[in-house]
């Protein structure tokens, strides 16, 4: 890398290139004597290096505009060619809806103002021309309501420049940023209040209206700024760097911004009604998003500590960015995670930020695994903090486990035994030994069984056994230790049976490299009819998965060669649902390789959608809803596969309209170049006579006839295409009429009637309400532990110690209405396009108000 670029990127770190100094003034006068001399060589090539350096380091943005503005003093072409590219860059994020550099060039537009590079006026005129933007989509008359996540981002932009840049505005421009102020406060009493209904970490916070009464992200940060306003605009985690260049800078000359304008709005629909509104909201939600929900870890005291307000905004914002932008890069993160330009502590506030991105619904900006990949270098980076600060975390989330929304607890699991596998599985499992004097059913028990069972699929059940020494009692929540369950195996001493031989016969065809098509003949003449549906399906599939069973690659072999086999013997849904119970009794146990084998079943198509929500929808399956993984896991995995489809679909759509488009151009562009070839020749006796070249004819002639062909293939690869796409969607629709029927049914047989518990909080007091009519005569859900130890339950909340006071049947419909928000949250956008027929078939106005209260939260649809 060229030395100037290295300068750029490392500038403000303490690092050779800068003589291993901490001086923000020595780093920045080392740079511009280096880039003031490179600007001779690589004029072009500076502007736009310095503006990628601000957009992805975004917490050296002080450091770059007051570099640009030294350069200002020396080269004023250059830096209008900066202030030209930033605005060029500028509107086509508008235009795009690209969220991140909006904002981040919104920042870089105040520090330059700052650095005396830009007109202050010239960023208010921004600033209204976004703020007369946001109030318009919010006006009920001349807006479009539904989209006021846009307008709502387009205000936080705003209020988060002027951590950067409010003192020089109020210094240099106080009537104009009074206005914008005004203007500021204006919306926020025009909009409306924003609720976190269907995103709270918690359940609780949803179902007490938490989020209805206390201030929503942006109202919150507008109380942050005031806040600061009224401290003088001082604070010390922004560096201001220009204020030791202030006496040189002020003489510099200040650019104007060009005009910027905002999209319009979407038309509001022509039939306005709660579906197309909230349709309509969830696309702009989508689009611009919240960047973080707060998660409340650790108590103020621990997270704020020597902070104002608006310290934490900051902080988030760096910890945020560096996320973002280092991605790709986990030892660079973390480098700089640990290095942020703060005068204060924040080991409490950087977990809880990672932690409430890993938790962020719908879902995480990136894949889970970046956060343990993160989570785990900090760890090493700070280890006499980090790590004791994590081990908090995860024992206050622990202690809140009954309460987290199901989605969170799930990625929680997956999260923890992900980063205990890189930590030698330590930890002090005796602290949690008390989960095994509550009942099966409780959520923290469940949860320390479930992390125990990823924990083997990441190493091995030895291993794992070892790692609980100090609390041997949990090796009763170890799964079983095992592998397959094939029941024709002659290891065990069993006697042979009829099926017994014909197992043995099939494995024999199979090592004999024998063709699917002669082992269907084979069964459809010697076992099928003699033995019946049951003892082929049986012996069929326990033999083929015992033959695959040795590794991943052995199951998609016997897959791929013998699919059509299992294909042929169970065609329908009826046949499938016993296929996938044979599945799920050859791995009973081992719930990862069932999971796989349905998985890789179904993307060959030898199992359907439909057959899988069947299945887990039996009544055996129903039974463990809330006290394991193991139906769940595989739903996932069938509705993601689905969805995934789908997807896909529509981006192979996209791509070939566009090779469409591109087809018609060149046929077009072709036959005129043809048309005007043959435009030339004349007239000799009456015949036409070439005028040009023949064999030039003769090529545009093969040219265009090729480009027309090239054009119909292309139309029928589309056509072929939107085929597939709409026999998707109307699958797609059947899925989840399907899954939300099945949920209705099973959860209308289970919650108690309407008018006893209208709401979560009345559902989890109905055991203990019961439990107070009699204390003397046990519940039927209350009975004796396997091992004769009584179970123990309370009046009030929550599990505490070995106590835990909601009985199986209020936890099993808890569990399930998790688990109906969490897939009605993740599958948004596939599922609003079905609305209406799920209103008029499943949710209709008999459906019991805590399943349409889960559906809706997940959909962010309001209840009335």
């Amino acid at each position: 890398m060229s030395s100037w670029k290295n300068l750029l990127l490392k500038i403000g770190d303490n690092c050779p290139e800068y003589g291993n100094s901490d001086d923000l003034k020595d780093h920045i006068e080392t740079c511009f004597g280096v880039i003031r001399r490179e600007l001779e060589h690589s004029f072009d090539d500076v502007p736009h290096y310095i503006i990628n350096c601000a957009e992805q380091i975004p917490h050296k943005i002080p450091l770059y505009g007051t570099l640009v503005g030294l350069l200002n003093l020396e080269n004023e072409d250059f830096v209008k060619k900066v202030v030209e590219t930033t605005q060029r860059k500028f509107q086509d994020a508008l235009d795009s809806g690209n969220c991140d550099r909006i904002r981040i060039l919104m920042r870089f537009l105040t520090v330059m103002m700052c650095s005396k590079i830009l007109q202050p006026g010239s960023l208010v005129v921004v600033f209204e021309t976004l703020l007369s933007s946001a109030a318009t989509t919010v006006d009920e008359d001349k807006g479009n309501p539904s989209w006021q996540a846009r307008a709502d981002f387009y205000v936080t932009c705003i209020l988060s420049c002027l951590p950067w840049g409010g003192a020089e505005l109020i210094e240099q421009v106080p009537e104009e940023i009074e206005r914008v102020m005004a203007g500021l406060e204006a919306y926020l009493s025009i909009r409306r209040h924003t609720s976190d209904t269907g995103l709270s970490f918690f359940e609780e916070d949803d179902e007490s209206g938490k989020g209805l009464v206390e201030k929503d992200f942006l109202e919150d940060l507008w109380h942050r700024v005031q806040a600061l306003s009224s401290n003088g605009w001082k604070l010390d985690s922004v560096p201001r760097p220009h204020l030791s260049f202030e006496a040189q800078l002020v003489s510099g000359k200040s650019h104007e911004f060009g005009p910027i304008s905002c999209p319009e709005q979407p038309d509001v629909p022509t039939a306005v009604s709660g579906i197309t509104h909230g349709k309509q909201k969830h696309d702009a939600e989508l689009k611009y998003p919240q960047r973080i929900r707060r998660l409340n870890i650790f108590p103020a005291s621990k997270s704020e500590v020597d902070m104002q307000p608006i310290d934490r905004f900051i902080l988030e914002e760096y910890l945020l960015d560096v996320l973002l932008f280092f991605n790709g890069c986990r030892k660079e993160c973390a480098f700089y995670m640990v290095n942020l330009p703060v005068p204060f502590r924040y080991e409490y506030l950087m977990a809880e930020t990672i932690f409430s991105q890993l938790l962020l619904l719908p879902q995480p900006p990136f894949k889970p695994i970046y956060y343990t990949l993160v989570i785990m270098d900090l760890c090493k980076a700070l280890p006499g903090a980090f790590p004791a600060v994590v081990a908090g975390a995860v024992r206050a989330l622990f202690d809140k486990i009954a309460d987290l929304d199901m989605e969170c607890r799930i990625r929680f699991i997956l999260w923890f035994s992900h980063h205990l596998s890189n930590f030698q599985f330590i930890w002090p499992w005796e602290e949690w030994a008390y989960v095994l004097d509550l009942p099966k059913w409780a959520p923290q028990r469940v949860f320390v069984q479930e992390v125990l069972e990823r924990e083997v699929r990441l190493s091995y059940w030895d291993k794992v056994k070892q790692s609980i020494e100090n609390a041997p009692a949990l090796e009763e929540l170890l799964p079983p230790k095992g592998g397959p369950n094939f029941k024709y195996s002659m290891e065990d001493g069993r006697e042979r049976s009829e099926e017994h031989a014909l197992s043995a016969e099939l494995t024999n065809k199979v090592k004999g490299r024998q063709t699917a098509r002669e082992i269907i003949v084979w069964v459809e003449e010697s076992v099928y009819p003699i033995h019946g549906l049951g003892v082929t399906i049986k012996v069929v599939v326990q033999t083929l998965l015992d033959i695959g069973s040795k590794s991943f690659t052995h199951l998609i072999t016997v897959l791929e060669r013998y699919g059509q086999v299992i294909s042929k013997i169970c065609p329908d849904h009826d046949k499938q649902l016993m296929l996938i119970d044979e599945v799920s009794l050859f791995w009973k146990n081992n719930t990862q390789n069932a999971a796989i084998a349905i998985d890789r079943m179904m993307g060959y198509r030898l199992i359907s959608n439909l057959a899988i929500v069947r299945w887990v929808f039996s009544p055996e399956n129903i039974d463990q809803f809330h006290a394991s993984d193991r139906p769940w896991e595989v739903l996932r995995n069938a509705v993601s596969k689905t969805y995934n489809r789908i997807c896909d679909l529509r981006k192979e759509i996209i791509s070939l309209k566009k090779g469409v488009t591109l087809a018609e151009e060149a046929a077009a562009k072709a036959k005129a170049e043809l048309e005007a070839a043959e435009s030339k020749l004349s007239l000799v006796d009456g015949e036409p006579v070439l005028g040009g070249n023949p064999a030039r004819l003769s090529r545009l002639k093969l040219h265009a006839e090729k480009a027309k062909n090239e054009e119909i293939s292309a139309k029928e690869s589309l056509e072929a295409k939107e085929a597939l796409f709409a026999r998707a969607v109307e699958e797609n629709e059947a899925l989840y009429l399907s899954l939300y029927r099945n949920f209705s049914n099973v959860l209308m047989e289970r919650l108690p009637d309407a008018s006893r518990a209208g709401t979560l909080q009345d559902l989890k007091s109905t055991h203990a309400d019961a439990m107070a009519v009699d204390l003397e005569e046990p519940s039927a859900m209350e009975l004796d532990n396997e091992d004769g130890r009584p179970k123990k339950s309370q009046s009030n909340g929550g599990s505490s110690g070995n106590v835990y006071n909601i009985g199986e049947k209020e936890q099993w419909c808890l569990s399930t209405l998790g688990y109906v928000k969490a897939f009605s949250r993740q599958y948004a956008s596939e599922i609003w396009p079905h609305m209406e027929k799920l209103d008029a078939e499943v949710l209709s106005e008999d459906t019991h108000p805590l399943f349409r209260r889960a559906v809706y939260s997940g959909l962010r649809r309001p209840i009335n």
